[in-house]
């Protein structure tokens, strides 16, 4: 019988890959976007994703995508982000489109967009993917 010999590739390098952060951490966010996510975690919204837009857009520094069960929550995390901003930040939104159908909500601040999915839109219009060379933010535990 012939006898087989196993052969291994062995490559030594002293050289280090740099990988690009693919992340932004929750603490860089500023005073609004972390009020924005924390109002939309407190009504319930599930889903929840931050991200950073900075390197690849110039319109909006941040997206928050979050999605709601049906038509009357979506319009209650809302309500409650900009009720809060206003309140807290006396932050105010530039542009609020969709609320009256409340399949998907935009609210423009300038420096980032809050968009509020009811499931089934979320799906079909599939913003993460579109921005899928963005940065995700972070998110604490709870989100």
């Amino acid at each position: 019988m012939e006898a087989t010999q196993e052969k291994t590739l062995q490559h030594e390098t002293t050289e280090s890959i740099e990988i690009a952060e693919t992340t932004t951490p929750f603490a860089d966010l500023d005073e609004t976007v972390k009020l924005a996510l924390t109002c939309a975690s407190e009504k319930k919204a599930f889903d929840i994703v931050a991200l950073d837009l900075r390197e690849i857009a110039s319109f909006t520094e941040f997206f928050i995508i979050v999605s709601g069960a049906n038509q009357r929550q979506v319009q209650a995390i809302s309500d409650e982000i900009n009720e809060q901003l206003k309140k807290q930040l006396k932050s105010k939104a530039i542009r609020i489109e969709g609320y009256s159908s409340a399949e998907w909500i935009l609210l423009d601040y300038g420096d980032f967009i809050v968009h509020i999915f009811e499931k089934e839109a979320r799906d079909f219009y599939d913003l993460q993917r579109l921005w899928r060379d963005a940065k995700k933010v972070k998110l604490p535990k709870g989100f």
